[in-house]
């Protein structure tokens, strides 16, 4: 079916594209044995407290406002997080604001965080149960006078929602946010979340989500303070600034570069991340993911979990049973009886 509107979809703007597809999920009629995989128990994994059918999840960006993640789990993601979702309602950056790079399986976008705010995404949430593990992405609005202030409003109103929220400091598209990678702003702000979690006594494990545009000289910064502040994972990597050098498609725009261009630059970080962090916290690898080999480089370079948005996107909601098949297929051919035990394996 999506070989037959792909055409037709990629006619369309991206966002009109995008939108269709999300309304098109809430209808969605075909039934998750479509999507199912023989051997799929080699790919559970527990991790964050909670058990996954695999570690294929939808990265943030795609469900902004929790429109259709329970129809996305039934296409086979192990886990769907949500959002980026600010306090107040937001229409983000100007249209256009996303832009196809078909000739290099790539995307563009500075939405801007639009998405319907705290308060109407966490009464779907509450109304909408939810059908597997789901996580929420939070981040502060355009105009906010306090960005540490709105993180905190998240989680407030989250933690009895979801089953992990993310901290995103790494959206491109959001002026002073990737400022919070800097070791005494990233300390103090993980400090007031923590004592957001302390006063409502709540454990639910918070997540990091950092940009692949980093200096190698952070690293090890963002990494101490991660650990002595209870980051439960931490996301390698959100989109990109640069690397535009070698792009194929002569589109022209600012804004967070994903998909294929960004596929070895985050999986170096990874493997960078993973040597320091000594097994310590978790990753979950994202950049340039579409099919089983380039999930299982991940999980050699150090991730136990994946997210991907962009192959989704030029690949259709068949993508997730491919991927799980040829991981499953390359576990096989190791000799690998559980994905992880691949974990780091190629480090």
């Amino acid at each position: 079916m999506f070989s037959i509107l792909r055409p037709f979809l990629f006619n369309l703007d991206p966002e009109t594209a995008h939108n269709f597809a999300i309304n098109s999920l809430k209808f969605n009629p075909l039934p998750e044995k479509v999507f199912e995989v023989h051997d799929e128990q080699m790919l559970n994994i527990e991790l964050l407290g909670k058990k996954f059918p695999n570690p294929i999840g939808l990265a943030a960006g795609f469900d902004k406002s929790a429109e259709a993640y329970n129809a996305l789990l039934k296409l086979g993601f192990g886990f769907v997080e949500v959002g980026t979702v600010t306090p107040l309602k937001q229409f983000g950056n100007p249209k256009p604001r996303i832009f196809r790079l078909e000739n290099d399986d790539a995307l563009i976008n500075r939405l801007g965080f639009n998405n319907d705010g705290i308060d109407i995404i966490k009464n779907r949430i509450k109304t909408e149960k939810t059908k597997g593990i789901l996580g929420v992405n939070i981040g502060p609005n355009k105009n906010t006078k306090d960005q540490k202030n709105d993180f905190c409003l998240g989680l407030k109103s989250f933690f009895n929602e979801v089953d992990y929220i993310t901290i995103n400091i790494s959206s491109p598209n959001t002026k002073g946010l990737r400022n919070f990678h800097e070791q005494e702003k990233l300390k103090d702000l993980l400090f007031a979340l923590n004592k957001v979690k302390k006063n409502k006594k709540t454990n639910i494990p918070l997540l990091l989500k950092v940009s692949p545009d980093i200096e190698e000289q952070h690293i090890s910064s963002i990494i101490n303070v991660a650990i002595n502040n209870d980051i439960s994972a931490i996301i390698l990597t959100n989109t990109t600034n640069s690397n535009r050098a070698n792009l194929t498609s002569n589109i022209k725009e600012e804004g967070g570069l994903s998909g294929k261009p960004i596929q070895e630059i985050s999986t170096n970080i990874i493997k960078k991340f993973y040597k320091q962090l000594n097994g310590k916290i978790p990753i979950i690898g994202v950049g340039g993911i579409d099919s089983g080999k380039s999930a299982y480089e991940k999980i050699i370079a150090g991730a136990s979990l994946l997210q991907l948005y962009t192959g989704f996107v030029f690949k259709g909601p068949l993508v997730v049973r491919n991927i799980k098949k040829e991981l499953i297929q390359i576990l096989k051919s190791e000799g690998i009886k559980n994905i992880k035990e691949a974990v780091g394996k190629g480090i």
